[in-house]
């Protein structure tokens, strides 16, 4: 495509070719950091209770999300005491308890397939006192009912995203605010793109409100 066809196509001031350059940069980024020995090694809290049987293997590896990365989420969702958010694959769940912790938000769930990180996650929140607004629940995000939920934040990949966009639009409410880090949804275009510098590398941010009516693309 020649460069002055693609200053033709941009979207919101970002160019479609630097977004798809940054797509394929950030993905490579998720890669190696998922393969950093500290992401690897990192062992999980202890219990402190059961945790069902894992359903099945993860669909994206555990990288965990910068803390100035988790706050410029939650900022750009606008969290207030009125939201309930559910941040699917949540990890050690450090993004549900600054939700609850620092913004206010009603309650706060992590979704999270893996058994060890659900221990960890649910320690974390004992560890900060939010555990009464706080729930780590083990389960496929795919089967996770997300109708009640005002704030969605993802730390997925492109083809998860993807896979996911339908289910978000189907269950979240009109106005429904989802926030994702460094992953694009494919053919629905962001109402926001903003880049934040972490402590190693800069990292992308996209926005999205959930319309009152779904165009068939996107479905």
């Amino acid at each position: 495509m020649h460069l002055k066809t693609i200053k033709n196509l941009l979207v919101t001031g970002v160019g479609i070719g630097s977004l798809l350059l940054a797509g394929c940069n950030q993905q490579r980024q998720f890669e190696a950091e998922a393969q950093s020995p500290t992401v690897q090694t990192q062992s999980p809290a202890p219990a402190t209770e059961p945790t069902q049987p894992q359903e099945r293997s993860p669909d994206v590896p555990y990288v965990p999300t910068p803390q100035e990365v988790v706050n410029q989420m939650l900022q750009l969702a606008n969290v207030t005491s009125n939201d309930v958010l559910y941040d699917l694959g949540s990890g050690d769940g450090r993004i549900p308890i600054t939700a609850v912790q620092n913004f206010d938000a009603s309650r706060a769930y992590g979704v999270e397939i893996n058994p060890e990180l659900v221990q960890r996650a649910r320690q974390n929140a004992e560890t900060a006192n939010v555990s009464d607004r706080v729930q780590i629940v083990q389960q496929d995000l795919f089967q996770t009912d997300l109708s009640e939920a005002t704030v969605v934040t993802l730390y997925l990949l492109p083809d998860i995203n993807i896979k996911l966009r339908p289910k978000l639009l189907q269950e979240l409410k009109p106005g429904t605010r989802i926030v994702s880090h460094d992953f694009d949804m494919g053919e629905w275009q962001p109402d926001n793109v903003v880049q934040v510098q972490g402590p190693s590398r800069q990292h992308t941010l996209y926005v999205w409100t959930v319309p009152e009516n779904v165009p068939a693309n996107l479905q």
